[in-house]
């Protein structure tokens, strides 16, 4: 009997065919129709839902909703699907410890049962989630983040420092494996600053000569200040020429700034499902890997898609995940709008904006709603001398809600930016927010900027 093991699991022929990256892409998928981009999905969606219908998290999710397998016939029925989101998961995990019933390996003949690259989320908030993939789901995710790496610039030359956290978690680890099977560059895996110090992390980044950074750009940018802290400059004694991060508050201009103007590129993705989107060299949004995944922007409270240039939660499907737990109608409940227009690299993948907040985090202030990483990303924009770190902390008095945001600002602050920066959010937002500034370093503790992947960003008193 052959050996199935994970190279043969990961069908390495297919992927190199079905997925294309550096010098293939994008001019593999230049010219190809919307039409035809959807006949792929759809041949790719009948896979995953065959294999779906044999899993039991998905037979008791959808025949709750009295939905049996007829009724499925295509893409265009997937909004009859209920969406499910991390709570749906952790129950599964509960009722059926340790793995939950999401897995999907007992769908397969015992002699050609997928191995489970297991991962937890980080369990910051409560029990961690398991995060499962077999050989070939987490070879496409790595081999996608790969195709915007190499898109953004990144060579087999450059010396890649990784700010990602290790662990259990699946970050680090699956960027590692991107960087190391598909772009093959040196990797320096320093972790968050709780697994390397940041003025250890600033020596190693000098004495290997790092030229790219990736990770989170809170810290990234952190990073930055530890390093001229121990009296190197960003950008010439640490030659960074390329970060390729998760912006939230941070801006593009303000990162590069931070790095002597190295180059600076976002991309979008969660756990669950590897990367979405990512930004490439026409800086016209990020382009969702539509061969790989089908993504909604939907209305928080009805689940339905929004109208084009609407924000919505982002839904997805991963179109890929046909081996260990298939993906369908996850909610990341990570807010985002579809950007508009056709596709400038003359591809047929949609385009949309960055992160722009959560729905789950989201803040009702008098009438109007607020997604405190906008408000550090405007803040931080407009401050001269932030360090980049913030957090919204939200009271109720007499019955009133009040916002403050407290943003930390390098040297003395001039009298006047305080007043200046709240007229800028009232304009902005609609809504008065006070400001409070504060010294480098005085909101680390709250914000656990050196030691989450995703820094606090609100407080609500009020709960």
């Amino acid at each position: 009997m052959p050996v199935f093991d994970y190279v043969t699991a990961m069908d390495h022929p297919a992927l190199l065919r079905d997925y294309p990256i550096g010098p293939d892409f994008p001019q593999a998928l230049q010219g190809v129709s919307r039409d035809a981009l959807r006949a792929r999905q759809e041949h790719d969606f009948a896979k995953i839902m065959a294999f779906a219908w044999k899993v039991p998290f998905y037979q008791r999710l959808w025949g709750a909703k009295g939905i049996e397998p007829g009724d499925i016939r295509g893409l265009d029925d997937l909004p009859k699907l209920p969406a499910y989101d991390k709570s749906d998961l952790m129950a599964s995990v509960a009722a059926y410890p340790p793995l939950g019933d999401f897995h999907g390996q007992d769908a397969h003949p015992p002699e050609r049962r997928p191995q489970i690259i297991f991962h937890t989320t980080s369990g910051t908030t409560g029990t961690p989630q398991p995060l499962l993939f077999g050989a070939k789901s987490r070879e496409v995710q790595n081999r996608l983040l790969a195709r915007m790496y190499l898109m953004a610039g990144m060579t087999r030359d450059d010396v890649v420092h990784s700010v990602y956290g290790h662990g259990m978690i699946n970050g680090g680890h699956y960027i590692r494996e991107a960087v190391h099977h598909w772009v093959g560059a040196r990797f320096l895996s320093a972790g968050t600053g709780v697994e390397t110090r940041s003025a250890q992390q600033i020596f190693i980044m000098k004495q290997f000569g790092a030229t790219a950074i990736v990770g989170f750009a809170d810290y990234i940018k952190r990073l930055s200040d530890v390093a001229r802290e121990e009296g190197l400059v960003p950008g010439r004694d640490i030659p960074i020429r390329l970060i390729c991060a998760h912006l939230g508050s941070e801006t593009q201009a303000s990162l590069s700034a931070a790095w002597g103007g190295a180059a600076v590129y976002d991309w979008y993705g969660v756990g669950d499902t590897g990367i979405i989107a990512g930004e490439g060299p026409d800086r016209s949004g990020m382009h969702i890997q539509e061969d790989a995944h089908m993504l909604e922007i939907a209305d928080p409270d009805t689940g339905l898609p929004v109208p084009e240039g609407r924000l919505g939660d982002m839904v997805c499907t991963c179109l890929f995940k046909d081996d260990i737990f298939p993906i369908i109608r996850f909610n990341t409940h990570d807010v985002t709008e579809e950007v508009v227009g056709p596709n400038p690299l003359g591809i047929p993948f949609r385009r949309m904006k960055g992160f722009l907040g959560r729905s789950d985090n989201m803040v009702k202030l008098r009438g109007i709603n607020l997604f405190p990483t906008g408000i550090g990303a405007l803040l931080v924009e407009q401050a001269e001398g932030a360090t980049g770190d913030f957090i919204c902390r939200v009271t109720r008095l007499d019955g009133r809600d009040s916002m403050t945001a407290h943003l930390e600002i390098r040297g003395a602050a001039a009298p006047e930016m305080q007043e200046r920066l709240e007229a800028m959010l009232r304009m902005r937002l609609g809504v008065e927010i006070g400001v409070a500034l504060c010294a480098p370093g005085s909101l680390a503790a709250v914000t656990q900027v050196e030691s989450r992947q995703k820094p606090i960003r609100l407080i609500d008193d009020r709960k």
